[in-house]
């Protein structure tokens, strides 16, 4: 019975994953027509210069920019409806 659980769980978290990025990509799509342009409002945040760490033989960079706008907002409430029909 755990196993089920988990399952969903997993499944919840790539339905959510997929509503972010097909919201993302359709914002991105949307931007230039000027009916649909409210579609990519949004906010960007993270980190504004990656952090590098030096280990002398390596180096390691890590940055992270997050970009949340409407039609994301719009894929995650649609992908939680999908999961909830399931």
């Amino acid at each position: 019975m755990s196993n089920t659980v988990s399952k969903n769980n997993w499944a919840l978290f790539l339905l959510i994953l997929s509503g972010i990025v097909v919201g993302g990509f359709i914002g991105m799509l949307a931007k230039d027509v000027s009916f649909l342009s409210w579609l990519n409002f949004g906010e960007t945040f993270g980190f504004s210069k990656p952090v590098k760490l030096d280990l002398g033989i390596m180096v390691l960079t890590f940055g992270l920019t997050i970009k949340i706008s409407i039609a994301s907002i719009i894929g995650v409430i649609i992908a939680i409806i999908v999961y909830k029909k399931l």
